[in-house]
């Protein structure tokens, strides 16, 4: 059975997000848009209504300098992570698979 779409809150990270949930509007709206998954493909992966998914994507075009400033922030934040010597999860994903022989993990 379908649920009430939920609310689009900034509480966590200051970015917009779906009430309840981790998931930022801006991840939602990049599966759908800019790898062109269906809103109910989105909406399974991180079990929400497809609603939520919608409702996310037309947040994200009716608040375009906030969406802005979010983009701003997390670029900052992941550029002072990055001079503090943190490592992306790229990095790290191959530092793994190389492993100590130099041959890629099959993972």
């Amino acid at each position: 059975m379908a649920q009430a779409a939920r609310r689009i809150v900034t509480e966590v990270h200051d970015e917009p997000h779906v009430e309840g949930h981790r998931v930022t509007v801006r991840r939602l709206q990049g599966l759908v848009e800019e790898t062109g998954k269906s809103a109910t493909e989105v909406a399974k992966q991180f079990n929400l209504d497809a609603a939520d998914v919608y409702a996310a994507l037309q947040y994200y075009h009716t608040h375009p300098d906030e969406m802005d400033r979010a983009e701003e922030t997390r670029r900052s934040r992941e550029d002072d992570a990055r001079r503090a010597g943190a490592k992306s999860l790229t990095e790290i994903r191959q530092e793994r698979d190389e492993g100590s022989n130099g041959v890629p993990d099959s993972r």
